[in-house]
């Protein structure tokens, strides 16, 4: 049966519309762009190749485990097949011996990895460095994150910025339900939990920006829930500083408990101050001891959540 040309020529059409269409969805998943293969920080540098070591030692039985079941299949096959009938055979030392004891020692091996790397990479240790710690805390709310600056008596709202010549030392916790706090290329991530307070210290080598997220499911806005991390040179960052100082709006109490409620895919906000210990007053929302309060925003932050 011969095909019309004009099918061909349509079918032809047709396949290079549609593999255009697939280099087009596909321009933004390189190699390159993958923040876990390609980190900017010793810490994620330190946990990728933690995780290439491990998949390393597990390929020891995957690949033989591949290539001698493709083996068997070529020497067992039905027509031509050369391997020897024997239904009467029971068991093999030898066997046994490699079954049991190279998983075995593959386990010891990763087993003592995990255990030497948890505690190397502990994400409480703060990072040796010959600059101070630059401190910041992390609230997860409903569908945003809030940066608060001890050091500079500012906050934002899904925006983090942090000179990139020292170490970072976040603190961070949770006003709604859990979230994962998590900046691929900088680190892994770690959990926010209303009343409690889990730390995250990283290390960027040089000045850039990185895309930090929630990776907990928390509702219908958790798609939105995502930041951009700015580690930023000397002049850079004091230029941050300076235009985060000379906003006008203030994150006080009242201010606080409107930035509370349920709200999707935030823009970047600034506050020029914010309220006093704030970090801690939210902590403390979920602690059983009730006042004496000692203050009345003190009072509005923490009855916030009855």
């Amino acid at each position: 049966m011969t095909i019309p040309r004009s099918i061909l020529k349509n079918s032809n059409h047709f396949w290079t519309a549609g593999l255009l269409g697939i280099c087009f969805l596909l321009q933004g998943c390189g190699i390159s762009d993958a923040p876990i293969l390609f980190p900017k920080g010793p810490v994620a540098l330190a946990e990728r190749n933690l995780l290439f070591t491990a998949f390393a030692v597990m390929m020891i039985v995957a690949l033989p485990a591949i290539v001698l079941t493709l083996y068997f299949v070529w020497r067992y096959r039905r027509d031509g097949g050369k391997g020897a009938y024997t239904p009467d055979w029971d068991s093999s030392w030898k066997i046994e011996s490699v079954v049991w004891l190279v998983p075995a020692a593959i386990i010891v091996v990763l087993g003592t990895l995990v255990w030497q790397s948890t505690h190397r990479l502990d994400p409480y240790k703060e990072l040796v460095s010959d600059q101070p710690v630059f401190r910041v805390q992390a609230v997860a709310l409903d569908w945003k994150w809030l940066f608060l600056y001890p050091e500079l008596g500012v906050a934002s709202v899904n925006e983090l910025a942090f000179p990139a010549d020292r170490p970072l030392s976040i603190e961070i916790t949770s006003d709604t339900v859990m979230n994962s706090l998590m900046i691929p290329a900088l680190g892994g991530q770690i959990y926010a939990m209303a009343g409690m307070r889990s730390e995250l210290n990283l290390l960027a080598d040089e000045p850039g920006v990185f895309m930090g997220r929630n990776t907990m499911y928390s509702g219908d806005g958790f798609a939105d829930q995502h930041f951009k991390a700015h580690a930023l040179s000397g002049d850079g960052f004091s230029s941050w500083k300076d235009k985060v100082a000379e906003e006008t709006a203030k994150l006080d109490a009242e201010t606080y408990l409107q930035l509370h409620k349920q709200s999707t895919a935030n823009p970047v906000t600034y506050y020029s101050a914010y309220e006093t210990d704030l970090f801690n007053l939210i902590l403390r929302k979920y602690s059983p001891i009730v006042g004496p309060y000692e203050s009345k925003a003190a009072e509005l932050i923490c009855r916030g959540a009855a």
